[in-house]
């Protein structure tokens, strides 16, 4: 077997495991694929010590710092900071449970090998980055760097062909729906830590069918279960190859000569296998550019269809101009506008899967908005039967 630095065994080699798998994931994924380390081994050496970062360093950050905005601060007792760091570890470590036995069931659908042994090995070390990231809870400025635990998601990507035998052009839709999977257990586990702690009442809210439920939430927002269960089956039809993306030429297709006085000058269109296609066009006017384009997510577009479910809103003004993101009739949109120079991005998802933009400098942003309209919408939800 080729050594590479940090091969298991004692703190300081586990240290340089994870650092080699951080720094070079393509060459120490083999590697570690060939270990025959139990998932017991693993949960112990690994999980146990590294997902306990987060919950610790948001339990001192609330004690040490406390919570504000808008010139209010909250500051959380003593009892409620405790019970909030031991639920949050607990489900933590369930997460992993969660996802190791989905990775194994999802493999045979992807081509790839069952395995549960490796299915946990692939969960854990990739997870490694989120929860080595959950040292930035401690330091309120700081905080922002946690989105650095998003590199756990590459490294569950380039460990899922030589881990699971998953062949690499289905690896990103392997991925996805893993992703998917993990997104629904937080959003299930979510009001088991807000009942312990007392910070979120949904007494007298209770679902006991699959009718569509709107939860509202604390501060705002609403959670659409009928939305959840429409992203739920998609990213099933995903992993059992219903889904087919539409054809790099069909996405072409859609679009138009040309945009009010923007005339057409370039097209280009790219197949991605399993992630989908995409197609765009470039539009002048004078000394002006708009780039539409028109991508189909296939089974991904399950993931938009969550943010549509789960409400996500951001708003952001500056005096230079704004940025919004949020749901409006169903489809998540997009949309951003710099007044200085005139430059901004328009998009909406279409039929759960098609995201919709034009970027680039216009005289306004409805300019943006008319390039996105001119796209035939129907025409794309055909494209999903």
């Amino acid at each position: 077997m080729a050594e590479i630095p940090g091969a298991p065994g004692g703190g300081s080699s586990l240290v340089g495991r994870i650092k080699s798998l951080i720094m070079k994931p393509l060459e120490t994924w083999p590697v570690i694929a060939t270990e025959r380390d139990t998932p017991g081994d693993l949960f112990v050496r690994l999980a146990i010590p590294l997902a306990a970062i987060g919950p610790v360093g948001q339990f001192l950050h609330g004690q040490l710092f406390g919570y504000g905005a808008f010139g209010i601060s909250y500051t959380p007792s003593l009892v409620t900071g405790i019970a909030t760091m031991v639920i949050s570890y607990l489900l933590a470590l369930a997460s992993v449970v969660v996802l190791g036995l989905v990775a194994d069931w999802l493999a045979p659908k992807f081509e790839g090998e069952a395995s549960r042994s490796g299915a946990f090995k692939l969960v854990i070390y990739a997870m490694t980055a989120a929860w080595l990231a959950g040292i930035f809870q401690l330091v309120p400025w700081f905080g922002f760097l946690g989105i650095v635990g998003l590199y756990s998601l590459y490294l569950l990507y380039t460990g899922v062909t030589p881990v699971m035998k998953v062949p690499q052009a289905k690896a990103a839709g392997f991925t996805a729906v893993t992703v998917l999977a993990g997104f629904v257990f937080m959003l299930v586990t979510a009001p088991i830590t807000a009942a312990v702690t007392g910070l979120m009442g949904l007494a007298g809210s209770t679902i006991g069918s699959t009718d569509d439920v709107q939860i509202k939430l604390p501060g705002g927002g609403t959670i659409d279960t009928g939305k959840i269960e429409e992203a739920g089956k998609q990213a099933e039809a995903m992993a059992n190859g219903e889904i087919k993306a539409a054809s790099p030429a069909q996405l072409q297709a859609l679009l138009p000569a040309s945009l009010g006085s923007y005339q057409r000058t370039a097209t280009q269109s790219v197949a991605m296998g399993e992630m989908g296609s995409t197609a765009e066009g470039t539009y002048t006017a004078g000394d002006r550019t708009i780039t539409l384009k028109v991508v189909d997510m296939a089974g991904v577009g399950a993931l938009a269809g969550l943010g549509a479910a789960l409400g996500v809103e951001a708003n952001k003004e500056t005096a230079d101009g704004y940025e919004r993101t949020g749901t409006v009739d169903g489809r998540m949109r997009t949309e951003k506008w710099n007044r200085s120079d005139s430059s901004g991005s328009y998009g909406t998802v279409i039929a759960g899967r098609f995201m919709v933009e034009a970027e680039g400098q216009a005289g306004s942003i409805d300019e943006l908005k008319a390039a996105v309209a001119a796209v035939d919408q129907s025409a794309l939800e055909a494209l999903t039967k």
